[in-house]
Parts: C-alpha cells; sequence; structure tokens
C-alpha cells in the first residue's frame, strides 16, 4: 500500500454525514471529504470526486443499493462498509478494491437480543402479558429454564462467540459451527459448517448468525425443520435468505418447533402482506439487533482507526474475503 496518497479523498456516504464528517475533521484536518446522503446522487459525487476512500453504511435497503455506482470505474480503491455484512455489494475484484466491515462492532448487543428472544418464548412474555391484560392470575404457570438446554450458534464469528460466552453464563450446553473447526472459548463442540445438518436435533435454542452466502441461502429449509425438536426455539440475526421464509411458516403453522424470532428478512421492510406477521409463535423485530445508542459512533472510530493504518501503508484491519463474505 505505498502508493496510498498522505492526504487521501474520503467520501461518507450515510444518511446522515455532518456528525462523521465533524468527527474525521477533529482528528485528521488535512483530510479531503465529501459527503453524500443519498442513494441516486452516489455515482455523480464519485464521478466529480473521485474518492480514494469511501465510508459506506447501508442506509434504505440492500436492494436499492447503488452497488454498480460504489463498483464502478474511477470508485474508491477502499470501501469501509459501516456494518458487518457486505452481501449488498455482491462480487468485486480484491485486485482494484479492498473491502472491510465493522464485524463485531455490535456483536455484544446482537447476543442480548439473542437471549433477549430466547427468553421471550422461555418465560412466555406473550403469555403473561395476556394474563396481565385479562387481570387472570394462573396458579401453577411453569418457568422454562435455559440452564442445562443446549445452544446450537451457526456461525461463530464475533456475534457467535458473544453469544456462547452469555450462553455458558446461562449453565448451557454450547454447541457451534465455523468454516474452520477449532477449539473456542465457550463452546463445548465446535463442528464445521457443513455438519451443520447433524446438530439440528440436538438443540433447543439456535442462533444463527452467519453471512449471505450461496452455502448459507436457504440454509434452514424445511429439512432442517424437520430435524429439529418441536420444542425448539430459532432465533435469526443473521441476513434475509438464510431461513427459507416459506419453510419458516410451515413449520410456525404446524407447530414443527415451539417459535422463532426473526430480525432479518428477504424483503426488508417486511410488507404488509406477508404471512409472517399473524403467526403468534413468531417474534418480528426490523432488522434492529445491531442498532443501538453508540454503534454508529462504534464504526466510525473503527474506521477512522483503519484509515490512519491505510495512510502509513499498513494492513487494514477487517478485510472482506468476497468468497467467505467475512
Amino acid at each position: 500500500m505505498s502508493e496510498n496518497r498522505q492526504t487521501p479523498r474520503v467520501l461518507l456516504h450515510n444518511d446522515e454525514t455532518t456528525i462523521l464528517a465533524t468527527r474525521l475533521r477533529a482528528v485528521m484536518p488535512d483530510v479531503e471529504i465529501a459527503e453524500c446522503n443519498s442513494y441516486d446522487g452516489l455515482g455523480k459525487v464519485i464521478a466529480d470526486f473521485r474518492p480514494d476512500v469511501a465510508y459506506s453504511v447501508r442506509f434504505s435497503g440492500t436492494p436499492a443499493f447503488p452497488t454498480a455506482d460504489i463498483l464502478a470505474k474511477g470508485a474508491p480503491r477502499w470501501i469501509s462498509v459501516g456494518g458487518s455484512g457486505v452481501d449488498h455489494l455482491g462480487e468485486w475484484n480484491t485486485d482494484k478494491v479492498t473491502v472491510t466491515n465493522s464485524a463485531g462492532v455490535a456483536a455484544a448487543m446482537m447476543a442480548e437480543y439473542v437471549f433477549g428472544a430466547a427468553l421471550h418464548f422461555t418465560l412466555d412474555i406473550a403469555g403473561l402479558q395476556r394474563d396481565q391484560a385479562a387481570h387472570h392470575w394462573q396458579v401453577g404457570r411453569m418457568m422454562l429454564p435455559l440452564q442445562g438446554k443446549t445452544m446450537l450458534i451457526v456461525g461463530l464469528g464475533h456475534t457467535g462467540q458473544e453469544i456462547a460466552q452469555r450462553a455458558k453464563a446461562f449453565g448451557m450446553r454450547v454447541l457451534g459451527t465455523r468454516a474452520r473447526p477449532v477449539p473456542m472459548d465457550n463452546v463445548d463442540e465446535v463442528h464445521a459448517s457443513d455438519s451443520v445438518s447433524d446438530l439440528w436435533a440436538q438443540a433447543d435454542i439456535i442462533a444463527v448468525s452467519v453471512p449471505l452466502l450461496p452455502s448459507t441461502h436457504n440454509l434452514i429449509d424445511a429439512r432442517a425443520f424437520a430435524a429439529m425438536k418441536p420444542s425448539a426455539i430459532l432465533v435469526d440475526v443473521s441476513r434475509g435468505g438464510v431461513t427459507n421464509e416459506n419453510a419458516l411458516i410451515n413449520a410456525l403453522r404446524n407447530q414443527a418447533i415451539a417459535g422463532a424470532a426473526m430480525d432479518v428478512f428477504e424483503t426488508e421492510p417486511l410488507p404488509q402482506d406477508s404471512p409472517l406477521w399473524p403467526l403468534e409463535n413468531l417474534l418480528i423485530s426490523p432488522h434492529c439487533s445491531s442498532v443501538f445508542a453508540d454503534w454508529a459512533n462504534h464504526s466510525f472510530e473503527m474506521f477512522i482507526e483503519n484509515l490512519a493504518r491505510w495512510r502509513r501503508g499498513a494492513i487494514l484491519n477487517n478485510i472482506v474475503n468476497p468468497a467467505r463474505g467475512y
């Protein structure tokens, strides 16, 4: 990276860039900055400004993202994605552009979401709320403990490891999958990703935190649901398309599993007429498991640190391999 200019042109692509630009100028006053707050205007800004680097946050959904513009000829040589997912970029030529992400920035929050969702079902929060609304005191109501149960974590990346740590705090047995299975802290058994079908039947809680790749598209399909326990709870914080939604609908309607919490969907926002909405054993959230008050600041601080590395010719952190998606 010896060819990196000492005074780079940095494009900030977000729905609200003013705060980011102010922060960047405070620590690197010599950097040239351009701001773009829309999808439609990105191509023109890139053509006029010709940035070396782009910090980009997907803010109006994946289908509309201007992938062709940000990867076009003359576009940035380094794209820093403000989130962890990069599937909205499709494929890119690693000889012409480097893509990094902010993997791990929201891992702890996402792990908390997983357990909040799991406890929603194991403590029957919805049932308690119905009883409260009806002024009904149900004698003998039973709680379902997590202690002693088995957690299957599909994808032991940053988020998966945070989930594992919390699962152990609950006294759970932890199984997990990753592309390169090696022993890991807080995980009782680490299996290869392609052996996950052998693990469905063992799990009481299944947490999904993998990138969307050809190998993970429709990973959780009708066969997977058929192999799960009727008492199993699925929590998906990965990407829309990893769980087959038609299979999920059938599984929940037929009580093939006890419940599911979905934070990601094939189409976002979830269409008003989606048959997922009325399912009582489904908890729906609007892709918010990674969103908390300071996530944007944390992500941008990771970018600033990486930009300092880029300027001095050091290897960037969190370089994404497009074949792996992380």
